[in-house]
């Protein structure tokens, strides 16, 4: 079990090391399984204070080079290492290996002028805030620092640095969380609420980095063990960090963020386009999104002119179940920084079995292919959960959305009722007239 949560972690790890990075990590399951899961990586390198075995593994099948390293170029940065007879005889007298004193491997100065300079550090606790304690749990020492602040402090100054913290997200055989309100008395703070970027669970990835405290909070729970959120959420609203209606849907002891429909699409322009399960901690992201939509796109899609999205009406379309309520939202990258440009959702009525469908795309992004992306695959979803079919409501004058409809390669059946046309189409009743892109 220990290892598989170690697997889960190292997957979502490797997702945040882009080709060319130059990485840290420590000894023990969760960094073993963090370089397993690097083998479809190009051109890695090392600046560590010690290294294992896994090390070995990636520099024999190319995968670490430390060719694109800024500093030291060709060479693997460490001050010791430890491991198996496999790894001293890899050691010894290797030119690509060089060991300096930790006063210098361990500089965040030194270690800064690595670019794309990524550190993978353990955690025993964290509180709702991102306050880290490694060393402690309370006044029972475990170990010392280490590297710890070093190199996560080093990460930070680099050039396209990310500062990683991991850890599984309970401990004594899943009896206690290791997210917590606050940290247990006497623990020590290694890295503070202004240090952390990203913290790592098996349940997913929470950037802090820049937040706000309810941002953080909500970042927090989101990767926390299911059974514990709605206790950490009620202690939460107690202590202020979070609105005190904030809805607990996606945050449900049942409810886990199904990881398996994050995918990719380019789109007949060649825009790349990055889609996944919304999350209630995309809160900020949708009210971005929604201010900078045109009038005509917001008549379009809620049939008035909505001039406000506050919080309490905001956060129902950040929160699904993931199964009887689904949001599908596309990321772009502009300038380095990740921005929602489309939003697809479908929610099922109780004791129906058929689910209402709607869109919303960015002005600047219509018509290179979104709409018929989400519809397509908000259908796969749908299916996958037992939805029978899909229900719309559509303006006449939304001829595009009309279009989508049309072509998607279902039999439709639609009628005009109160100046509106209400369309229903079942995924068993195929038209032959259009193929599918499914």
């Amino acid at each position: 079990k220990e290892d598989k949560v170690a697997n889960k972690i190292g997957e979502y790890v490797a997702t945040l090391i882009e080709n060319g990075a130059t990485i840290q990590t420590g000894y023990g399951n969760i960094p073993d399984a963090v370089l397993q899961s690097l083998y479809d990586k190009k051109d890695l390198g090392i600046h560590t204070e010690m290294f294992s075995d896994g090390v070995v593994d990636l520099v024999n099948e190319g995968i670490i080079t430390c060719d694109k390293k800024t500093i030291h170029e060709g060479k693997i940065i460490a001050s010791f290492c430890i491991g198996s007879k496999k790894l001293y005889k890899f050691v010894d007298n290797n030119p690509m290996v060089e060991f300096h004193p930790s006063d210098y491997t361990n500089d965040p100065f030194i270690i800064s002028k690595n670019n794309r300079m990524v550190a993978i550090n353990s955690a025993l606790e964290i509180d709702l805030t991102g306050q880290v304690c490694a060393d402690s749990m309370g006044h029972v020492f475990y170990s010392g620092i280490g590297g710890h602040c070093d190199f996560m402090r080093g990460a930070a100054r680099s050039k396209g640095g990310k500062p990683i913290i991991v850890m599984p997200s309970t401990a004594k055989n899943g009896e206690v969380s290791r997210i917590v309100p606050f940290l247990s008395q006497g623990a020590g703070i290694v890295e503070t609420r202004g240090d952390i970027h990203y913290v790592v669970t098996e349940y997913g990835i929470a950037y802090l980095y820049g937040r706000t405290i309810r941002e953080r909070v909500l970042e927090l729970i989101n990767i926390a063990h299911p059974k514990f959120r709605t206790e950490l959420l009620k202690k939460a609203k107690e202590l202020n960090y979070i609105y005190q209606d904030q809805l607990e849907m996606s945050l449900k002891r049942d409810v886990v963020y199904p990881k398996r429909w994050e995918t990719q699409a380019i789109m007949k322009d060649g825009t790349l386009i990055f889609f996944r399960p919304i999350k209630p901690t995309d809160e900020p992201s949708m009210k971005e999104f929604f201010y900078s939509l045109s009038e005509e796109s917001i008549y379009l899609r809620f049939f008035t002119i909505v001039k406000a999205m506050p919080h309490k009406r905001l956060q129902y379309f950040s929160n699904v179940d993931y199964k009887w309520t689904m949001a599908i939202a596309g990321f772009v990258k502009e300038k380095g920084i990740e921005k929602l440009i489309a939003v697809g959702r479908y929610g099922m009525p109780r004791n129906s079995n058929m689910a209402e469908v709607a869109f919303l795309v960015h002005d600047d992004y219509q018509g290179i292919g979104i709409g018929k992306f989400l519809l397509n695959y908000l259908i796969k979803i749908a299916k996958a959960n037992n939805v029978k079919g899909f229900t719309a409501e559509v303006l006449p004058e939304n001829r595009k959305m009309l279009d989508i409809f049309y072509k998607s390669g279902y039999e439709i059946k639609s009628k005009l009722a109160e100046g509106n046309y209400y369309i229903s189409f079942d995924f068993e009743s195929v038209n032959k007239k259009y193929k599918k892109s499914i």
